[in-house]
């Protein structure tokens, strides 16, 4: 199967290329594998190293296991969510890791694939589960949490104004038997939002969507509980590379890597006291875009933000 064009794929390979290279036998997990387009390439670029790819989607692993088959046993695959970085590791003896890439959000395979009901331009079920084999999905939330429940949902992980609005409607058209589809969805928002505020920013559905399918999938406590994980989980010399892609994500990001960054020695002092120098430094100091000829080539490239640092210290 064809591979879709990987958002920031030579960036993220140059980046993790000096950390692969210290390594005799390095190790990189490609925490959002996907359908391997990232994890191919490295492997390509790097003939010792070897990758352990999460993946919650088990259509994405499929695809990924046949686009990858060429790697043989450089290429280890699981089933999991990316909160479950150290136990996995635990459970294949590996103390630490060379590298570890973050491509977060909805994925090409799961946007194009209509009958996954993430994208509000085709009529599909309401599904959005990444894991289509667990948790609630979205018509099964739309269809049981309370009005506040839905405001909160709609407002803080959609960041939508209407939110009152939208979910006073939602809740009509399910028990007028009527929220059965993307197609039903997307219109029951149109009618929520004024006109005059649907004329710009694009497909008024587009917040609301988001909202709901951070809510099934979990995205952001996941990424909270996982960011701490991959942090530790580096070797000294070992480098973290994330893409977010809304601000949500990156705030986690940030913070997280923020937090670990910062020397513990007070202000003012011309060096750092015993035991208070952080243990990471930043590779990109804030953030990086795609370049305007990548978003181009790759539109879901528009709203990418890319983070890395390198654990320096035990």
């Amino acid at each position: 199967m064809q591979l879709h064009i990987p958002v920031a794929l030579n960036r993220c390979v140059a980046l993790l290329a000096p950390a692969i290279e210290k390594s005799n036998s390095p190790i990189v997990i490609d925490a959002t594998l996907g359908m391997g387009g990232h994890t191919k390439a490295l492997l390509a670029a790097f003939p010792s190293l070897r990758v352990i790819g999460f993946d919650r989607d088990k259509q994405a692993i499929a695809i990924a296991s046949e686009n990858l088959k060429e790697f043989g046993d450089r290429i280890t695959i699981v089933h999991a969510v990316y909160d479950e970085i150290s136990l996995t590791l635990e459970n294949l003896g590996i103390q630490a890791v060379d590298g570890i890439l973050f491509d977060l959000g909805v994925s090409s395979l799961q946007l194009d694939e209509a009958d996954r009901g993430f994208a509000y331009s085709q009529d599909a079920p309401l599904d959005m589960r990444m894991d289509q084999s667990s948790g609630l999905s979205a018509h099964e939330i739309l269809m049981s949490y309370s009005r506040s429940d839905l405001i909160h949902i709609i407002r803080m992980y959609g960041e939508e104004k209407f939110a009152p609005r939208i979910a006073d409607n939602i809740i009509k058209a399910r028990e007028a038997g009527a929220l059965n589809t993307t197609k039903d969805l997307a219109e029951i928002v149109k009618e929520s939002i004024p006109a005059p505020a649907r004329r710009t920013g694009g497909n008024p559905a587009k917040r609301t969507f988001q909202a709901l399918r951070i809510e099934v999938n979990q995205e952001l406590e996941v990424l909270t509980r996982a960011m701490p994980q991959a942090i530790s989980a580096l070797a000294i010399g070992g480098r973290l590379v994330v893409m977010a892609y809304q601000s949500l994500e990156d705030k986690i990001v940030k913070k997280a890597f923020t937090e670990v960054t910062t020397s513990g020695t007070p202000l003012g002092l011309p060096v750092d006291l015993p035991n208070s120098a952080a243990s990471y430094t930043f590779v990109i100091r804030g953030s990086e875009s795609a370049s305007d000829a990548e978003i181009i080539e790759n539109p879901r490239a528009t709203s990418m933000r890319l983070r890395a640092i390198e654990r320096v210290a035990a």
